[in-house]
């Protein structure tokens, strides 16, 4: 994708509701009008097989199709005796309370799922709610995970992406390793306010055999995973050539990563606290603990 999301999908963004808890939900009404339902009748037989679906796969349908209620105004002729004697026109407000829904991201799922298949917007919402449940099942098992787990889940997403990005540079221009240095070096000053890669390394106190990602907390991965996948995408969806090009690029993503975690309102890369343990001791833990769990099934 060349945005956080497709403009294919952006209508389902744009009606996305937030509650008081931060749980995000659709309403029913806005949603009908976007799959291009434009009969209410119609959407509800939809809503019905959907709501179904739920209850069959064991879920509790009021937890997903929460019924609520909305007053819409109605409009109303004019008075025929004002206009008869020479008075303004006189509208009265009139309003009426109709039926909506709370929808949660698993009820759009299933809606998409049983909608129109011959509408284009229906299969496209269907690309859309799975691919957003997708993001939530795996935010919510690598928000259960402990520190030093989501440090190696991390460092283990940014060992794939830098091989992306290093490909993807050197078909931008970048060739030589002094060249690639520079591009990388640019990338962590755009992030880091200036600092260079061996700033970042000076300031950790790390020996000049270990690595400045091994040696970073969940949050300041995560925002040089950013780094590394925004400059990656944008050098090649803009086929961004040669080498001054392709190193001011990153260096610019290194930056507008910076400027967004200002905006709202994080610890800068560099305040982070440099943790006591590397990710590869951390690997080396986790692997002992898998050896003598083998070793146990083995026994019994």
């Amino acid at each position: 994708m060349s945005e956080l999301i497709a403009k294919e999908y952006s209508g389902f963004e744009q009606i996305k509701h937030l509650d008081e808890a931060g749980n995000e939900y659709w309403l029913a009404r806005e949603l009908a009008s976007i799959l291009e339902y434009s009969k209410w009748e119609n959407f509800k037989k939809v809503i019905d097989r959907a709501m179904l679906a739920c209850r069959n796969s064991g879920f509790t349908v009021p937890d997903h199709f929460p019924e609520v209620k909305k007053l819409v105004e109605m409009p109303s002729r004019p008075q025929k005796n004002n206009e008869e004697i020479g008075f303004p026109e006189v509208r009265k407000t009139k309003t009426k309370s109709i039926i909506d829904y709370k929808l949660s991201r698993y009820a759009c799922y299933l809606i998409v799922q049983n909608g129109d298949p011959r509408k284009e917007i229906i299969a496209t919402g269907q690309t859309y709610f799975a691919i957003q449940t997708r993001r939530q099942e795996v935010a919510d098992y690598f928000n259960q995970l402990d520190e030093d787990n989501k440090r190696l889940v991390i460092r283990g997403d940014i060992k794939q992406w830098n091989q992306m990005l290093a490909e993807t540079a050197h078909n931008a221009g970048v060739i030589t390793d002094e060249e690639f240095a520079q591009f990388q070096n640019a990338g962590y000053m755009g992030l880091y306010g200036g600092e260079t890669v061996q700033d970042i390394h000076n300031r950790k106190h790390l020996s000049p055999k270990q690595k400045i990602l091994d040696y970073m907390n969940s949050q300041e991965l995560v925002a040089n995973l950013f780094r590394i996948s925004l400059a990656e995408e944008k050098i090649r969806m803009e086929q961004i050539q040669g080498v001054a090009a392709a190193t001011h690029t990153h260096n610019q993503v290194g930056q507008e990563v910076r400027q967004t975690i200002v905006r709202v309102g994080g610890v800068l890369p560099e305040n982070q606290p440099t943790p006591n343990k590397s990710i590869e001791d951390i690997a080396k833990e986790q692997i002992k603990k898998l050896n003598a769990q083998k070793t146990l099934m083995l026994d019994e």
